[in-house]
Parts: structure tokens; C-alpha cells; sequence
């Protein structure tokens, strides 16, 4: 399940219980500098964990920490409240998959294109990306686009953008594996949003790989998840995350 997940990052240590990854190319990337836990820690290894990534980080000009919990397990109360009161922000992530010929097909619409990014509209889709990613950072959205640009050179990465009447309106990745291929950063922006544009971009990508499992992992506080289970995703799991920025 989420051990088909693509992380970002170079795993840089590991030991029984944990795996460090850190992305040195974007060092704001909270998803691509983190631990992963093997197991569930008890609260003296968690409190090593955190004070060992947070000398690292700092090493390297990074303000937070991330951690990722074990699939399908449960955070102690007592490393919750330890979280909780040292500043943490708890979270999950959801799991999802789904075999293209269940996906809830949606009909062609004429307003809404979607297009692989090329040579021909990859300017294009960068501007569109900063505009995405500035909503973050602007230090961000310049960190990102280096990765946007490290993407569309590699075969593992699809990059899809759609257009409105002609006007760029959202964006997504597929991540391509062996026997999936991952929805990554499905964004649409605000003024686009609930026209049927994201259903047109995953419906590409079903279309494009109607031989492999689809698989994506989403916010499990965020609405969207909402849509995924309307057109027949299946819920696979869950992870706990916990995310303090100093």
C-alpha cells in the first residue's frame, strides 16, 4: 500500500527503528525531509528521534521536523500529548487505489483539454506551477520549479496540465511504477475548481494506463477525499504524521 508511495529524498540513514530522508535539491520540502518510523516508538525513542532530526536540519538551514508513523497504527496517548504539547500539528494520510475500468468515466467535455507537458508548453506549465507553489513560499515555488524541471526530464514522471476555454486551470503528476501509477499534486486553481477538471485530468490518466493499479494518497482532514470515494476509490489505509515548523 503506501510502500508504493513515492517519497522524494535520499534515504541518508537507517537504523531498526527509523528511515531518514532528506532532499538536499529543496530543503523547504516537508515531504521529502522527514523520518519514517518502522515501528511504533516508545517516548524516550521518540524523543530522541526528534532531537536527532531537528540537529540536522538545523545543520542544513531547515525549521522543521516531519515524522511519519507506521501504516495502519495508532499514535500512543502518550506520545500524542508529548506532541501535542511541544508544538506538533497530528495528521493523517489516507491511502487510496483504484483499477481504471472502475473509475467513475465522466463524459468529454469540449471546454476542458488536457495535455502531456512537452518542450512545446513546458514554460507554460512552470508558470502555472510558481503561481501554485507561490501560494506557499516564493523561496518555495523557486525550490519546486527546479523539481518540476528535474521531473520532466526523467520517464518515471508524467506531467499533465489542463486547460479551460484555452486558460491553464490545473495540474497533476503521474508517478509511474512497475504495476501502478501514483496521482501526485492534483491541483486546480480556485477559479476553475468544481467544473469537472480534476475528473478530466484523472481520466487521462486512466485512459493513458488502463493496465495498472491507480493509487494516491490523500489528506485525511481534506474534503477532497470526498470526491476520490465518489468515483469508486477504494480506502487502503492509513499513516499518522506529526509536523512541527520552529
Amino acid at each position: 500500500m503506501f510502500s508504493d508511495i513515492f517519497y522524494r529524498g535520499k534515504m541518508v540513514f537507517e537504523n531498526q527503528l527509523i528511515r531518514h530522508y532528506h532532499t538536499a535539491e529543496m530543503l523547504l520540502l516537508y515531504d521529502g525531509n522527514f523520518i519514517q518510523f518502522k515501528r511504533v516508538p516508545t517516548l524516550a525513542e521518540l524523543v530522541e528521534s526528534v532531537q536527532y532530526l531537528r540537529d540536522f536540519h538545523q545543520q542544513n538551514g531547515q525549521e522543521h521536523v516531519k515524522l511519519l508513523f507506521p501504516e495502519n497504527e495508532k499514535i500512543p496517548d502518550e506520545l500524542w500529548q508529548y506532541l501535542k504539547n511541544t508544538g506538533f500539528n497530528i495528521g493523517s494520510q489516507e491511502f487510496y487505489y483504484i483499477l481504471p475500468s472502475d473509475f467513475a468515466k465522466v463524459d468529454k467535455n469540449q471546454t476542458i483539454t488536457v495535455d502531456k507537458v512537452t518542450d512545446q508548453n513546458l514554460c507554460q506549465f512552470l508558470k502555472l506551477a510558481y503561481e501554485i507553489d507561490s501560494e506557499i513560499s516564493l523561496d518555495f515555488a523557486r525550490q519546486k520549479r527546479d523539481i518540476h524541471v528535474q521531473n520532466f526530464g526523467s520517464q518515471k514522471f508524467m506531467q499533465l496540465m489542463a486547460y479551460y476555454d484555452g486558460n491553464p486551470a490545473g495540474m497533476v503528476d503521474a508517478i509511474i511504477g512497475h504495476e501502478t501509477v501514483e496521482i501526485d499534486g492534483l491541483v486546480i486553481l480556485p477559479s476553475y475548481r468544481r467544473r469537472g477538471v480534476a475528473s478530466q485530468l484523472q481520466q487521462f490518466i486512466m485512459e493513458e494506463f488502463a493496465d495498472k493499479r491507480i493509487i494516491l494518497v490523500a489528506d485525511g482532514e481534506d474534503s477532497v477525499k470526498e470526491m476520490y470515494k465518489n468515483q469508486n476509490y477504494r480506502y487502503g489505509g492509513f499513516k499518522f504524521e506529526a509536523l512541527k515548523v520552529y
